[in-house]
């Protein structure tokens, strides 16, 4: 499939290999004016140069709506699953592959399949501290030679889903949802949906459904927390969870819900299941969990999507704040703040002109990022 280009970019999109185990990766950097590209290494075996593009434009927006200086970016390897052995292989391969484009063109992150580990081993393939966020938090003792400097703030933490919940509760505030009272499904179940899973049932809301790729639960009153928690941890299907009913994945999508929450892969919104959506509020914690054409026909139908590009941008707040050098609390303060702040000017200004919420944040990242093109013209 074409990658579509216009005014904003992409910049490069970079192919690369290595035959002697295998690897395939790609790399796309879409917009580099308002700072180095930022955007999570994402390893599926079916990964394509189109879906990294698609995902590297969806990062161009989130970061100048976020108000951090960095440029839209995204890179995935081609990981058909392995022992860590190999994938660690391939992970500094695609490191030394696309070192000359980090960090002042590029900076990665976690994503699908890659987590803090993954982050370790590509700045050691790099050989440069600064070319990935998501790293180990006692990273910083082997490179640095002594704690408390730039240690890494590991995805772990769960900066993305911290954002989300907190999304959501400016979502519900602007459309009159009362969250103490609201029930919400979350769709996927891993680092995003189960830390939004938290900070929601700390805020009030009523979790009545969650789902991995092997089924989903539901339980009208909610779930003992000690227990879906500790399958979290585990990393054991939410299916091992006693005493709610159990239902395919699909289900989750059709629930009775006042917040619907897709937070694992792309497109899982979609022609099959679009019509039998009955949540007022759905909150894309997911990258791209439906096309913009599926999120429209929905904004038509009268349910409210908060675009992806606002509802998960914690992470690369979180990311910004590693890079800088900051602490965890000071990390999940900067999160909260700067979240809120782009989720309220977007809504608000959403409901006041009855325009879509996508629509109304593109023009406002749009406008951060033309003014600057406009300052310094990027040549691609």
């Amino acid at each position: 499939m074409k990658i579509h280009k216009d005014e904003f970019g992409p910049e490069y999109v970079i192919e690369v290999s290595d035959a002697s185990i295998g690897m395939e990766g790609f790399l796309v950097i879409d917009n580099t004016a308002i700072g180095p590209g930022k955007g999570g290494v994402r390893m599926t075996p079916d990964v394509t140069a189109h879906e990294v593009s698609r995902l590297a434009r969806a990062m161009t927006w989130k970061n100048a709506l976020a108000g951090i200086p960095f440029g839209g970016a995204k890179s995935g390897i081609r990981w058909p699953g392995g022992d860590d052995e190999l994938k660690k292989q391939f992970v500094q391969s695609f490191a030394r592959a696309i070192k000359p484009f980090t960090p002042k063109k590029y900076i990665t992150a976690p994503d699908v399949n890659a987590a803090e580990k993954e982050m370790q081993w590509f700045v050691e393939g790099t050989g440069d501290w600064q070319s990935a966020t998501g790293k180990p938090s006692d990273l910083c003792m082997s490179v640095f030679g002594s704690p408390g400097e730039k240690c890494g703030i590991p995805h772990e933490y769960g900066s993305t889903g911290f954002g989300v919940a907190h999304v959501t509760k400016v979502a519900a505030g602007v459309y009159g949802i009362d969250l103490k009272n609201a029930t919400v499904a979350i769709e996927g179940f891993g680092n995003v949906g189960s830390f939004a899973y938290k900070h929601l049932r700390e805020m009030g809301a009523t979790i009545v459904a969650v789902s991995d790729k092997d089924g989903a639960i539901y339980s009208k009153e909610g779930f003992d927390n000690e227990k879906l928690t500790k399958i979290s941890e585990e990393r054991k299907s939410v299916l091992e969870y006693e005493g709610a009913e159990k239902l395919s994945h699909a289900e989750i999508f059709g629930l009775e819900v006042d917040i619907l929450i897709p937070a694992s892969i792309t497109d899982v919104i979609n022609d099959s299941n679009k019509d039998n959506i009955k949540a007022k509020l759905i909150i894309e914690a997911a990258n791209i969990p439906m096309t913009e054409e599926t999120e429209k026909y929905l904004h038509e139908k009268g349910i409210i999507v908060v675009p992806d590009f606002v509802a998960n941008s914690g992470g690369v707040i979180s990311s910004y704040a590693e890079y800088r050098g900051f602490n965890p609390d000071k990390m999940f303060e900067l999160v909260e703040d700067k979240i809120t702040k782009s989720a309220k000017a977007v809504l608000e200004k959403s409901k006041h002109t009855h325009a879509w919420p996508r629509e109304v944040g593109l023009q406002l990242a749009q406008e951060k990022v033309r003014s600057v093109m406009e300052k310094v013209p990027t040549v691609f």
